[in-house]
């Protein structure tokens, strides 16, 4: 049974990934379908799709069924990685496309309060209302599918980073552009511009989710801590430590972990002790189980979590 205040607080996680999905799709809807531009990502190729056919399928039908396949691909090759809300934001987001294209006001159009009348403008725009929302998604466990499954089911089966296969897939997506009759290599730039911005929003929001930190939890519950970090499929070590001020001897918590995974960790952490201290460094060059391989030209060890013990 759940607590009024963990009920509260799933209340306040669904509503962000909500608000998070209204302003990626209001970017493409608002600013980027209405001046047939396009950019990465699975968004990007949907909306060729729909360019393609002169609207006959819209973005709302090419999203849905290529992010439904992607689904029950990933859920046979990787397994359930993909939670409720990842679930809940592709269903949301299928939706807002099938009716925010009606609502004409939103419009970045001449003669509607959006219109930017500086062309190259609309994709920095775009981008920074996609990279907040999906910022904001990422940050309370969400994700909107597409290029994100894709990307994982390569660097399954290839020693490619996911940070390489996004640039690798967004890349072929922003040059399809050019198949659209009528686009020339400025509609490509746009694209690319578009890329950047959103890049430049996600990561000043998320503060680089998909660097790794070090994490110190000093708390004299930090048996409890130590179990549910296991519980989370986290790796923790307790280090023996002495308490100068009370010369009394204490237990240190350190588990690195990938900034993406620090909000649920702090969470946890918060529940178990309010007054627990929490030390959180930035870390470069994490070699192990869960992270990155030591690059010596031998195949890349299949990874199983996304945790180390030190």
């Amino acid at each position: 049974m759940l607590s009024s205040r963990k009920i509260l607080t799933l209340i306040w996680e669904y509503l962000a990934v909500t608000l998070g999905t209204l302003s990626y799709t209001f970017a493409w809807e608002a600013f980027m379908i209405p001046n047939n531009m396009s950019s990465g990502g699975l968004t990007g190729l949907c909306t060729i799709v729909q360019y393609l056919t002169g609207g006959v399928i819209p973005v709302s039908v090419s999203y849905a069924v290529a992010n439904l396949i992607l689904l029950i691909v990933a859920f046979a090759v990787l397994g359930g990685k993909f939670g409720m809300k990842t679930i809940y934001c592709i269903a949301l987001s299928t939706l807002i496309f099938n009716y925010l294209p009606d609502v004409e006001a939103i419009k970045s159009l001449p003669g509607h309060f959006l219109y930017v009348p500086e062309r190259f403008m609309i994709p920095i725009i775009a981008g920074v209302f996609e990279g907040l929302g999906i910022g904001v998604i990422l940050r309370y466990g969400g994700s909107t599918g597409g290029s994100d499954i894709v990307a994982m089911i390569i660097n399954k089966f290839w020693p490619v980073s996911l940070t390489k296969a996004f640039l690798i897939l967004d890349s072929i997506v922003i040059t399809a552009i050019l198949i659209v009759p009528g686009n020339t290599f400025v509609d490509m730039i746009y694209g690319y511009l578009m890329m950047i911005m959103f890049s430049v929003a996600i990561d000043f929001l998320q503060t680089g989710q998909k660097s790794s930190v070090q994490v110190m939890i000093f708390s004299d519950r930090y048996r409890d801590i130590a179990d549910s970090l296991i519980s989370m499929d986290r790796g923790v070590t307790a280090l023996s430590a002495l308490g100068w001020y009370a010369q009394a001897d204490k237990k240190v918590l350190l588990t690195v972990c990938r900034k993406k995974h620090l909000f649920e960790i702090t969470k946890m952490v918060k529940a178990i002790d309010r007054d627990a201290f929490v030390s959180i460094a930035p870390v470069n060059s994490v070699y192990g189980e869960g992270f990155e391989e030591i690059k010596t030209g031998l195949p890349k060890a299949k990874s199983k979590k996304d945790y180390v013990s030190i």
